[in-house]
């Protein structure tokens, strides 16, 4: 694993072992539908009390540049408070072949390649609504402004999703001015990450507030015929004052069902807006960054899929460990391991440890912040120079998964 991708033989150890794991990966009886619900199921056991950000994307796996790409769409449970990762809520892989945009239109909703987006809010419903989660607010991109899923949204979750249609409001104006004579609630300062072509900065954004109705987009027919004439959402708008010289300003107009009337309520939706951006972590985590699924040589579609769901659930727990390095969310250990790894990871420490402060382990035993740090420092980082990464992380606690096992085999031995 890892920069040269995620290898059926090296995960194997020996022929034994690869023959093994390739029977497993094309059994019939193991599907990604029930390893992403059980990776969920324990996402949901961490959630009671908490005021949960339901972050969903899609990603491209595989594409051959043509007709044909092989398509990851994931959602996950980041804490509203301290940004804490809690795992995946739901995922689902699909193919997307060329031809089929000419019919959008006429197609039913359920068969539209865009459902993923309310399937998975309905997922988000269905697993941490019942599991105590306080509040359940879903978070997307401008892939998400489809007016079914303001539309068909579960009444006990809430919405945030950046607009990506001027659409028409039910008094005739543009959802895109709606918010030009607004007063000015305030402004915030933020940091903005890098991304392809664009670096890492501080930015101020003016921030404004208004209710706007979306209208039914079309004439109405068929189905369409019976969605709600208009919806009711809160427009937040956040516009970058002064960027630098040739850098587009940021400009987010972000749709949320959030009651928003006050400079402390925007700052928080523009706060939950930027934690969607810890997908896009998982998702690097998931490819370049990390397990380089991408790389995978598997031709046929069943094995590769079950690996890539095995796959995302260990990228999934490797972010886990990275978010909460520094142990500001107090994670207990149990987030990713089971309770009697505590031992094993005491004893790697022991031997980790060094004469400085600054190589001894600064968190309390059993913490999650405790674990990340010996996966660390097994990942080969020093304590001296920056924070460990995925690839660093997903390093050590591969090698620690071994010491484990070789643990397990010396006590029954």
């Amino acid at each position: 694993m890892g920069q040269s991708g995620v290898c059926v033989r090296r995960l194997g150890g020996d022929r034994g072992g690869e023959i093994r794991l390739t029977r497993w990966l094309r059994n019939p009886a193991v599907t990604t539908a029930e390893m992403i619900a059980t990776a969920a199921r324990r996402t949901a056991r961490l959630v009671s009390g908490r005021h949960i950000l339901a972050v969903q994307d899609t990603t491209s796996l595989r594409d051959d540049g043509k007709r044909d790409s092989h398509l990851l769409h994931a959602m996950i449970a980041v804490d509203a408070a301290d940004g804490a990762l809690y795992g995946l809520v739901h995922g689902e892989f699909r193919r997307r072949r060329g031809g089929a945009k000419a019919a959008r239109k006429t197609r039913p909703f359920a068969d539209k390649e865009s459902r993923r987006w309310l399937l998975a809010t309905e997922a988000a419903s269905a697993t941490l609504v019942p599991a105590g989660a306080a509040c359940v607010t879903v978070v997307a991109d401008r892939e998400c402004d489809i007016y079914e899923e303001f539309a068909h949204k579960p009444a006990d979750v809430e919405l945030l999703i950046r607009a990506a249609q001027d659409r028409v409001l039910a008094d005739g104006r543009r959802l895109f001015s709606r918010a030009a004579g607004e007063p000015e609630l305030g402004r915030v300062r933020i940091e903005i990450p890098a991304a392809p072509g664009r670096a890492r900065r501080a930015a101020v954004l003016a921030l404004k507030a208004c209710p706007v109705a979306i209208a039914r987009p079309g004439r109405p027919k068929g189905e369409a015929a019976a969605l709600p004439a208009t919806v009711a959402m809160t427009l937040v708008e956040a516009l970058e004052i002064d960027p630098p010289d040739g850098v587009e300003p940021a400009h987010w107009r972000l749709l949320t069902t959030h009651a928003v009337t006050s400079l402390a309520e925007a700052k928080i939706i523009v706060e939950f807006y930027r934690q969607r951006w810890t997908i896009e972590q998982l998702f690097r985590t998931y490819k370049t960054q990390g397990f380089d699924i991408e790389a995978a040589r598997i031709a046929a579609e069943k094995p590769f899929e079950t690996l890539a769901a095995a796959t995302l659930v260990a990228a999934t727990q490797v972010l886990q460990l990275v978010r909460d390095r520094d142990g500001l969310a107090e994670r207990p250990l149990e987030d990713v391991f089971a309770t009697d790894d505590q031992p094993a990871l005491e004893a790697v420490c022991a031997t980790l440890e060094g004469k400085t402060a600054r190589q001894k382990n600064p968190h309390p035993k059993g913490s999650l912040a405790y674990a990340a740090w010996v996966c660390a420092r097994l990942g080969g980082w020093t304590g001296y120079y920056g924070k460990p990464g995925p690839i660093v992380t997903l390093r050590g606690l591969l090698q620690f998964r071994a010491i484990r096992h070789g643990w397990t085999l010396g006590r029954i031995l």
